[in-house]
């Protein structure tokens, strides 16, 4: 009987490998596009161009030969160079600007470098950076990037919304401009944030550049500032109000999901009622989230559960004291009640662990022992529901600490410097390691810096922030690295859950899911380094697990549109990995010869 032939020697010989190694693992290559252009077009389109990097073959078959210099460079150099470039530049708005022009002459080049330096660039292209570049809109002006939609629209905006030229858009950000971070009505120079937010998108979650859409509603400004400014681009009338107001942005809505039925619509910086409002009105109907809300609710709850972890506590024993009564300070403390409900407390039981202090006090009881200053303004819709009657209505923050004796400070409130050394201390005669959290952004308006609350607490508090600030060096050498308590742990992986599996709907339990896979993304180096979030140079890896964990509860509530049989059988791990963009240039064809 003959024995039967085997190949294994000479097929590792003639793949590169040696006796006893496994032949290298498939690579699977980039598949070849074809633009539908040529020549000074290409080089014109920041989707397409390479500048330098064109091959030998795509310069003769695309019509580039002699319209670039002859030297070929590659992506890698490409970046060493724009690198060299940034450090000269003077400060973060003139960086800002530098990468500005590079996003808009070669966006694969600008990807790269905002993904492999994520941790020096986000700041420049958003906060706290972005705040200053909005203010600055009109007149640094350069070249137009997303829709804007106008008064001047109303009634076309279905026919307007053709006119982008991509017809695969996944992800909008949206904004009025009515509360730029801390800033205010900015008007139509809040178009700077959707910018800014989607390049982290693209970068931080993995969504290809093409699949992205910034957009500003110029519904009008109230700023008289911006009105009398003869740079301003925008609407120089009154905001739309009342009926008007919301019948623009419904029209916006259905225009988007009209011609784009599986894009998600997040709403940005839009004023703290209408921001709600806004929510609600839609969230049920359509592929919608607010990240002031939902996205910095569902950060701040994974700082929290990080920071219980690391002082030994549990998320039931939270007690909350939050500077900041707006939309992202209730939004925030919902989420964080919402996860204490996870944990086994009833909503009743919950709610009690939590004081909100408005710019009048604390919301407390109407005793009169302070005036009872919010009662006598009047509860909103959105105060209401908060009013904890353990307190006096009106005390004043310090009073807040020592009456209540929270372990958890919060500060959404953009009122600069209200952590005072009296308050810190406060906490650290109450708690071994209280939490101390000042949030706002940018800088500018953080309640309190670190390096000052590590200081008014002996190094005791755990000390998570909304704007990135450097390692603190304490007097007996320790150094202490506070994390950033930053959306785009979150909001990268919510629009890459929804680009992958089409999740029909945002949930509360989704963003719970969301703050836990985030958590739960730490090392044990990272826990041991004091820190509340992971290594922000790990941020793509934490947005994919929180997409992840999105599109399981979705599967589970059966509320995807594009996972089906042979998704699962990759494993939702995989699939996620897979779609998620990277920036690379792809090889390019000329097939206009068949």
């Amino acid at each position: 009987m003959m024995r039967p032939r085997t190949f294994g020697a000479p097929l590792r010989r003639y793949l590169g490998g040696t006796p006893g190694q496994d032949p290298p693992p498939f690579r699977i290559l980039q598949r070849p596009l074809a633009p539908r252009r040529k020549g000074p077009e290409v080089l014109h389109d920041p989707l397409w161009n390479k500048g330098t990097a064109f091959s030998q073959y795509e310069r003769d078959h695309l019509g580039l030969r002699g319209l670039v210099p002859p030297a070929v460079k590659n992506l890698e150099a490409q970046v060493r160079r724009c690198l060299q470039h940034l450090d000269k530049e003077e400060d973060n708005v003139r960086k800002n600007l530098y990468l500005q022009d590079l996003h808009n002459r070669n966006e694969t080049l600008y990807f790269k470098v905002l993904t492999d330096n994520i941790e020096t660039m986000a700041p420049l292209v958003y906060t706290p950076t972005v705040g200053e570049v909005c203010q600055q809109f009109g007149w640094q002006f350069r070249r137009t990037r997303g829709m804007y939609f106008s008064r001047n629209d109303i009634g076309e905006m279905s026919s307007i919304v053709y006119n982008w030229p991509h017809s695969d858009v996944h992800v909008i950000v949206v904004t009025d401009g009515s509360r730029i971070l801390g800033l205010g009505d900015l008007g139509v120079n809040g178009m700077g944030i959707s910018v800014g937010k989607l390049a982290l998108y693209c970068a931080a979650g993995g969504i290809a550049p093409h699949r992205v859409l910034p957009v500003v509603l110029d519904v009008g400004t109230n700023n008289q500032s911006l009105i009398d400014d003869v740079d301003y681009l925008g609407t120089r009338q009154p905001r739309l109000t009342g009926a008007e107001y919301f019948q623009f942005v419904d029209e916006f809505i259905q225009a988007c999901f009209h011609r784009w039925p599986d894009v998600i619509v997040q709403f940005e910086d839009f004023e703290s009622l209408k921001a709600v409002a806004l929510l609600e009105r839609y969230r049920h109907r359509f592929r919608v989230f607010n990240d002031d809300i939902q996205g910095t609710g569902s950060v701040t709850l994974s700082g929290v559960l990080s920071a219980m972890r690391n002082a030994g506590k549990n998320i039931k024993d939270a007690r909350v004291l939050c500077a900041g009564a707006g939309s992202s300070g209730l939004g925030v403390c919902q989420q964080i009640m919402d996860g204490m409900v996870e944990a086994g407390l009833s909503p009743l039981e919950a709610k009690q662990r939590f004081v909100v202090c408005t710019s009048k006090g604390t919301l407390g009881k109407a005793d009169g022992s302070k005036g009872d200053p919010n009662h006598t303004r009047g509860l909103t819709s959105l105060t209401a529901s908060w009013v904890n009657e353990a307190v006096s209505d009106g005390l004043t923050l310090g009073e807040g600490v020592e009456s209540f004796k929270p372990n958890i400070l919060l500060g959404l409130s953009t009122q600069p410097g209200i952590f005072t050394e009296d308050i810190c201390k406060g906490m650290s005669i109450i708690n071994a390691n209280p939490i101390i959290m000042p949030m706002s952004n940018p800088t500018s308006k953080s309640e309190a810096a670190p390096a000052d609350v590590y200081r008014w607490t002996q190094g005791k508090a755990v000390v998570a922030t909304g704007s990135p600030y450097e390692a603190v060096t304490m007097d007996d050498g320790t150094v202490i690295i506070p994390s950033q308590c930053n959306n785009m742990y979150i909001f990268p992986g919510i629009g890459l859950a929804a680009s992958v599996a089409g999740v029909t709907h945002i949930t509360d339990k989704m963003l719970y899911k969301a703050a836990e896979a985030c958590t739960n993304s730490m090392t044990q180096d990272e826990i041991n380094q004091g820190r509340t979030f992971p290594n922000v140079r790990r941020i793509r890896e934490v947005n994919k697990n929180v997409a992840v964990a999105i599109i399981e509860e979705a599967l589970a509530c059966d509320m995807t549109t594009k996972i089906g049989k042979r998704q699962l059988a990759e494993g939702i791990d995989n699939l996620v990995s897979r779609k998620m963009y990277y920036p690379a240039y792809v090889p390019l064809v000329d097939d206009s010869r068949g």
